[in-house]
């Protein structure tokens, strides 16, 4: 392995921990607090100078349990990070500054991260609202909706959370960030979601079947795409599509392939690429016509005009 490598797959780690870090909603150290009332849990943290202490909720010993577990998993997700960046450190790398363009892009994708997400999920068929896609990013559960379902929309968070790290966002888009993605997309469902695909599979709707994919091939793929001289949002297009309909992974490609679209899309400054709720019927029409063609002239159009989200 390069250095280059070494670097690329420490800054990945790193972006990683911190959106586990991201997924956890309280941050700090429990405090039982006391009244006449009955006891109050309480989360204590100090930031700044400034020492800190957040109401949750009654007191009840589960709650308790679960604070204590996010705690010491917080604890621990920050020792990795800090042990990254002395590695990082000892490979002689220095954060560069990002131009005004891209942290203006990055704004702009966090600002839109909960509605990306439940459009997300309704392209894949989660049975959610926004405001129940909103409850689970925000506080990681919500009643009335299939674990599943809950989990795929946690993931996607894990997701976008990874991409839009600084770090990340100055790596290449090529075919190991892809798979990192789909490892995040997969988790809790495959044990290595983010690994090629080896056996057949079918597409609903569709009479394309998919080859089998070469990881070789597909990585040449990758490379000819960025590498061509097309403007970048035909190149992110092509991303998403080619992902799409190769079906690289054995599950949650839709997904993977949007995300993977995105970050080429934020690092150069294209805004976003996301396919809106209202839309996702025409999308998945389309796509049943490029699986079977593999012309993808009428869906980058579409793509274009309905779901470029420009700055």
């Amino acid at each position: 392995m390069t250095q280059f490598d070494n670097i690329q797959n420490l800054l990945q780690e790193k972006a990683d921990y911190q959106a586990r870090l991201n997924l956890i909603p309280y941050d700090g150290s429990p405090e039982i607090k006391k009244n006449g009332k009955g006891k109050y849990l309480y989360i204590r943290k100090r930031v700044g100078s400034r020492l800190t202490s957040t109401y949750v909720d009654t007191y009840s010993d589960d709650l308790y349990q679960l604070l204590l577990r996010s705690t010491r998993e917080a604890r621990n997700l920050k020792k990795q990070i800090r042990r990254v960046d002395r590695e990082l450190a000892a490979c002689g790398y220095i954060k560069t500054e990002l131009s005004a363009e891209i942290v203006n892009n990055l704004d702009f994708a966090r600002a839109n991260m909960k509605s990306n997400i439940y459009d997300q999920a309704i392209l894949e068929g989660v049975a959610t609202t926004f405001p129940q896609t909103e409850e689970i990013i925000e506080n990681g559960t919500v009643n009335g909706m299939k674990a599943d379902d809950v989990q795929k929309i946690l993931n996607l968070k894990h997701a976008w959370e990874f991409i839009l790290d600084e770090d990340v966002i100055q790596a290449d888009s090529n075919y190991h960030l892809l798979c990192h993605i789909a490892k995040l997309i997969n988790e809790g469902f495959f044990h290595n979601g983010g690994r090629l695909r080896g056996v057949p599979v079918t597409i609903g709707g569709t009479q394309y079947i998919p080859p089998i994919p070469i990881e070789e091939q597909v990585i040449e793929n990758i490379n000819a795409i960025i590498n061509d001289d097309s403007p970048g949002i035909d190149k992110a297009i092509e991303l998403c599509m080619y992902c799409m309909r190769t079906q690289v992974f054995l599950d949650g490609n839709k997904r993977a392939a949007v995300i993977f679209a995105n970050h080429f899309m934020i690092a150069h400054g294209l805004g976003l690429l996301v396919i809106p709720e209202s839309h996702v019927s025409d999308f998945k029409n389309k796509l049943i016509k490029y699986y079977e063609s593999a012309n993808i002239m009428e869906i980058s159009l579409f793509l274009k005009e309905k779901c470029w989200k420009k700055l």
